[in-house]
């Protein structure tokens, strides 16, 4: 069974309906796998830059610090040594890659289960085109606020990219403009309101479909 959408102008005046076919909605399963596949996202994105020094890499003398017997203490072989202020780490981090292997299967399944679930929160919307006479913020903002998306996290989907669309986009909070190629589930999931141009979503229903 597929679903519609309805596609609007710049002015927010219904053109159409957009059909999603069957093969790119998924409701029944892949809960589990949109949890896998953004956790692996957030695993990514990850520095995994942090590193702390053994007693091997410390600056110190490699000299016993004092005579081991007749001072009442406990023997001591080094001032790297990890039990001394300033010695070296045990088991410290160390750079490091938390990336996570995603089968593909697994993340097609992801995709659409989380794009199904924006479409059945009717935060989807399509646009006929996004094509503005100059690179201004405002021109943009008077589309979004057209549109009725002035003040929200938007996802603004296209095909490709447009000098003046990149531009007049750049300076909005909470707005991201990203490749129909590009979208992810996390990027599907994290934002209130998904808006494609006609041609984005066809590329995009490209990509769902089995």
């Amino acid at each position: 069974m597929s679903v519609k959408l309805k596609i609007k102008d710049l002015s927010g005046t219904d053109k159409g309906e957009f059909a999603l076919k069957s093969e790119c909605l998924e409701m029944e399963k892949g809960g589990q796998a949109v949890h896998e596949v953004v956790v692996a996202h957030l695993a990514a994105a990850r520095a995994g830059t942090a590193s702390s020094k053994t007693r091997a890499e410390v600056k110190g003398t490699k000299a016993k610090p004092f005579r081991q017997k007749g001072r009442g203490g406990a023997r001591a072989g080094a001032v790297t040594s990890p039990l001394w202020r300033g010695g070296g780490v045990i088991f410290g981090p160390k750079p490091r890659s938390f990336a996570k292997r995603v089968n593909k299967k697994v993340a097609k399944l992801a995709l659409r289960r989380a794009f199904s679930e924006r479409v059945a929160e009717n935060a989807v919307g399509v646009v006929e085109e996004l094509t503005l006479p100059d690179h201004k913020t405002k021109s943009f903002v008077a589309v979004l606020r057209k549109l009725g998306l002035e003040g929200r996290k938007v996802l603004v989907v296209v095909k490709d990219y447009d000098d003046n669309l990149l531009r007049a986009t750049g300076n909005i909070k909470g707005l991201l403009l990203l490749k129909a190629t590009s979208v992810n589930v996390y990027q599907l999931l994290l934002r209130e309101k998904i808006l494609f141009t006609k041609d984005a979503m066809e590329e995009f229903a490209r990509r769902l479909e089995r």
